[in-house]
């Protein structure tokens, strides 16, 4: 048996908003918009790994409280190649209003990353 993860999924508050940050930032390919009469919409952001983000909205979405040490998924992880492209993906996020949450630096067990929120504070590391 050959098990795979195909996509990981987040709610988002702002469907567009954060579809344009996954697209320019991270260089991903977001499908047609899929919307249902129950108040749902989502995007499918594919990577060029073969990767897929899916970023979902709902009329009815809740935001609950965000921290570094809650329960539940942490973070996601890009990897960007290379230590200048770390240096520069940050500092271009950071110029463009985006919180920087940790580094860059190098961490105990030896990867070199920097940690950003995205646009709903959810934490997007940034590998090289």
């Amino acid at each position: 048996m050959n098990i795979t993860i195909t996509h990981a999924a987040l709610y988002v508050s702002d469907l567009e908003r954060s579809k344009e940050f996954y697209t320019k930032y991270f260089h991903g390919i977001a499908n047609e918009k899929y919307v249902n009469q129950k108040g749902f919409s989502s995007y499918f952001i594919s990577f060029s790994s073969g990767a897929r983000l899916e970023i979902m909205a709902h009329r009815e979405l809740e935001n609950r409280v965000k921290g570094d040490l809650v329960s539940g998924y942490h973070h996601i992880a890009f990897s960007v190649g290379s230590r200048e492209n770390v240096l520069a993906l940050t500092e271009r996020l950071v110029g463009d209003g985006y919180e920087l949450l940790s580094g860059p630096r190098e961490t105990g067990d030896r990867y070199f990353e920097s940690c950003i929120a995205d646009p709903d504070g959810n934490r997007v590391e940034i590998t090289e």
